[in-house]
């Protein structure tokens, strides 16, 4: 159907829909039935047959099955039963760990499907004959949709009113510039995409005025789920960190492999049996090459993400994760999320007065006059349910709104009687909002918003004392408004700034105060105990900002306060000469946001940058981490973002700086934990072989404790909770290493460590013998990996800590202990190639196994270890 070529009421017809209710309950429901879900197809998700058949595509694993499989055959061959149990105990062991693997897998995707949902967009529609908010993918073909600035289109749709409305359409067009767009046009039938100029489509946004249109088309059948399938929409979902680790695994692979290579050479010379030392040599580098730990921190990072959730921090990006540890500069708006965003009208000023007067509810009506003026001049609503107050809208414009209901003038009163006949939006660049009402029979131009915008467009009024005034007010760190007006004859053609915001007569002025959050000043504290400089950006007077944001202490001794005239008026240079200095940006444009992050950025810091607006997006992207406001921000802001604050408030950014930098730590732990055990395996096989031409460990045991002592108590380890002083250090640097801060050189000597003490361990046993000697090497190798869990929680000592702090370590630690014990002490052990072992034989382990807490408390206490950074 063209619906382009239909006029508004025949489109309504055809969808069978009502344009003041929408569509009814019944509708809705036969329709979601009849076209499903408003979501373009995904590419299909993988089935967990083909994930577990993903888990053996490892060239290692490969030849690990193909050697058990050689082994199974010659033991039939040779009619040898006890030669069977290895082959299979091997087999059952991979596909233990492929089935570990898939659930790792699982588990991830499900953590990042949460977040999908979380930030799905969502819709104003008309159903039953209410406004309600829903889940843009709940929208049917007949849906009375509202459209305002900063929205993204839901679904195709045709307007059925606009008011100076202009879509951004290049993902589907090509077109840069916005697309004009009109309600009362019919487009003839064969007109192109972008000549549409009274349709909407899905995956575009709003990036000027209002409308109330009619879904036409959803999901697949939108204009753009007709190219969807000519799309790859799936970007590539590894972090940077992730990608490093794979690569570290692909290293640690080649140098495993080599380790083996020599191994089973060295035996080979010394005649041991060819079948049994390359199956110990091939398991040797399955469980030595790290291959889940790009999985594990898929794993890791999503529980942090999660976590951050609880905080009122929703991440869209996991890249965002990591970048936040290091974030160095939070560039942070002022109303909303450094204040309260209660603002409430507390002094007014009108031409021919000598000085403001305290507003008290029982206005003169010289202000009163004012109010009203101001208040017709709004969007914004406040509702009174149960003696509560909601506020709709914009703050400065429910706080005009609140002030002229409590002098007896109710919004919905005044406009109804005096009715809004034309509207010209607010916009950033303008500063500036103007409506057309009838008052008294005439027709008035209201305008509100920035004095020093209305100044310049008045030409009746005392405008100098009116500067002085606005002047006096934003030292009181009151945010002020100007009202002005004009009568016109005639409302013209098309209303733009240039024939209503002119030629008029200033009435006064209105101040407003919204004082600071108590949490905002603590979170303030916290950025400068951590090396992190707050700044703050905002559209407010230079005055009001610089004394708000002495009150945080974001000003201090020495700061510079400026302008966005100012900063438009420095080059580049001069620019990053200053930045270091500048602490408040005031009245600035979002081009101005772009500069300053650019500036900061030059100087190799991570900026953090808040935007809620349409124009702020380019800034939001351009920044290290985008913040969208959650609650104010438009739908375009949060699409650029990084990370939404869902309460927007400045106290979340620096706890999901503080989440962010106790995730990057876990992943340190778990990384120094695998490496450090990994290492441990391979000299301890590779040393034994070159020194005694033994192999202390069987292949079976090395798989065994592959997979009870290394994904679980990582897994565990990840979910450690963030440590108390880690915002008392400075920033993470931009391309620091995750082995920084001798973390390298850490994990080698513990490797080293490991592989001493199963050594020691497999020569006091194999003085009984060869069997008691590998029992004693898994005992020790095993148990030790466990209490190297517990070492590397912290950079601080574990009694400092508390040893059994961490819960989920503790059940991961226990699983695993038990899983060791099934094989040592039950009749498995014979499978597995162990022994009963006389008793002193297993104090001498345990003496063995808590070396490394001995080792690593008093390296913490030398300062050996390096705290987490």
């Amino acid at each position: 159907m063209l619906f382009h070529n239909l006029s508004k009421e025949d489109t309504v017809k055809t969808l069978s829909t009502n344009v003041e209710t929408g569509l009814t309950a019944e509708q809705v429901s036969r329709l979601q039935e009849q076209y499903g879900e408003n979501k373009l197809r995904e590419k299909a998700k993988k089935t967990m047959l083909q994930r577990f058949l993903d888990q053996f595509k490892d060239v290692m694993i490969l030849i690990l099955l193909a050697a058990a499989a050689v082994s199974l055959v010659i033991a039939i061959v040779e009619a040898n039963p006890k030669e069977l149990f290895e082959p299979f105990l091997i087999l059952l062991i991979v596909v233990l760990n492929a089935v570990m693997g898939v659930l790792q897998e699982s588990k991830a995707e499900k953590a990042l499907d949460a977040l999908k949902s979380m930030s799905a967009p969502h819709a104003r529609v008309v159903r039953n004959g209410h406004l309600q908010v829903i889940e843009a993918a709940e929208l049917v073909p007949g849906d009375i949709i509202h459209l305002e600035a900063g929205d993204f289109v839901p679904a195709d749709a045709r307007l059925l009113h606009s008011v100076s409305l202009k879509s951004e359409e290049s993902a589907l067009t090509g077109e840069s510039v916005p697309s004009e767009k009109d309600a009362e046009l019919i487009e003839d039938e064969k007109s192109p995409l972008g000549d549409r100029t009274n349709m909407v489509f899905s995956g575009c946004s709003i990036t000027y005025g209002t409308a109330v249109a009619v879904v036409t088309g959803t999901g697949m059948e939108t204009e753009m789920g007709k190219i969807a399938n000519l799309l790859d929409d799936e970007g590539d979902t590894q972090t940077p960190l992730q990608k490093k680790l794979a690569d570290l695994g692909k290293y640690l692979g080649i140098m495993a492999l080599a380790a083996c290579a020599i191994i089973f050479v060295v035996g080979l010379v010394n005649k041991l049996d060819p079948m049994h030392l390359f199956m110990t040599s091939v398991s040797l580098a399955v469980s030595a090459i790290p291959e889940g730990l790009p999985a594990i921190v898929t794993i890791v990072l999503s529980i942090g993400v999660q976590r951050m959730v609880k905080r009122n921090a929703l991440i869209r990006r996991l890249p965002a994760v990591e970048t936040l540890g290091s974030a160095s500069i939070i560039c942070s708006d002022k109303t909303g999320t450094l204040t309260q965003n209660r603002m409430t009208l507390v002094k007014a000023w009108c031409d021919g007065d000598t000085a403001p007067v305290a507003l008290t509810g029982d206005e003169d009506n010289k202000t009163k006059k004012l109010l009203m003026f101001g208040a017709l001049c709004c969007d914004g609503a406040v509702e009174f349910e149960n003696g509560e107050e909601k506020h709709i809208g914009d703050p400065t414009e429910t706080a005009i709104v609140l002030a002229a209901h409590k002098n007896g003038m109710p919004k919905d009163k005044i406009n109804t009687a005096c009715p809004r006949i034309g509207e010209l939006p607010f916009d950033s660049d303008r500063k500036l909002m103007s409506t057309i009402n009838v008052i008294n029979g005439k027709k008035v131009v209201i305008v509100k918003g920035a004095f020093d915008m209305m100044a310049t467009r008045c030409i009746a009024g005392d405008i100098e004392t009116a500067r002085e005034m606005t002047e006096t007010m934003s030292a009181d760190a009151l945010r002020v408004l100007a009202v002005a007006y004009k009568v016109i004859d005639e409302v013209p053609a098309e209303l733009t700034s240039e024939n209503l915001e002119c030629g008029l007569t200033f009435m006064g002025l209105v101040g407003m105060i919204d004082p600071p959050r108590p949490e905002a000043k603590v979170a303030v504290a916290t950025c400068r105990k951590a090396g992190i400089k707050p700044v703050m950006i905002t559209g407010d007077h230079v005055v009001t900002a610089s004394a708000i944001a002495k009150e945080l202490g974001i000003y201090v001794d020495g700061d510079k306060a400026i302008t966005g005239a100012q900063l438009d008026a420095m080059t580049d240079d001069e620019l990053d000469a200053e930045v270091q200095n500048i602490s408040v940006y005031a009245r600035v444009s979002p081009e101005n946001k772009i500069r300053i992050v650019k500036a900061w950025q030059r100087k190799g810091q991570v900026v953090s940058m808040t935007g809620d607006g349409v124009n702020d997006a380019p800034a939001l992207k351009a920044a290290d981490i985008g913040c969208a406001m959650g609650i104010t921000g438009t739908d375009v802001a949060k699409g650029a973002a990084d990370m939404t604050l869902t309460d927007d408030n400045f106290a979340t950014i620096v706890e999901a700086v503080r989440e962010g930098r106790g995730i990057y730590a876990n992943i340190r732990k778990v990384v120094g934990f695998l490496l450090g055990t990994n290492i441990g395996e391979v000299i301890t096989v590779f040393a034994a072989m070159l020194l005694w031409h033994q192999t202390p460990l069987l292949s079976m045991q090395l798989l065994w404790i592959n997979l009870v002592t290394d994904s679980l108590p990582a897994i565990a380890l990840g979910m450690e909770a963030v440590e108390a002083d880690i915002m008392e250090k400075d920033p993470k640097p931009k391309n620091e290493g995750i082995f920084a801060h001798g973390l390298g050189i850490q994990v080698v000597l513990q490797g080293f460590m490991f592989a001493a003490l199963i050594l020691i361990g497999f020569k006091m046993g194999e003085a009984i013998s060869i069997e008691a000697g590998q029992t004693m090497a898994f005992t020790v190798l095993a148990l030790t990996q466990v209490v190297q869990a517990f070492n590397m929680r912290s950079g601080h000592s574990l009694f400092t800590v508390g040893i059994f702090t961490n819960k989920t370590l503790n059940l991961a630690a226990l699983s695993s202990v038990l899983l060791v014990l099934l094989v040592l002490f039950t009749p498995l052990n014979s499978i597995f190639g162990l022994v009963y072992l006389p008793w002193y034989m297993y104090l001498i382990a345990l003496v063995l196994i808590i070396v490394p807490f001995i080792v690593m408390e008093v390296s913490k206490m030398l300062g050996l270890v390096k705290k987490d950074h």
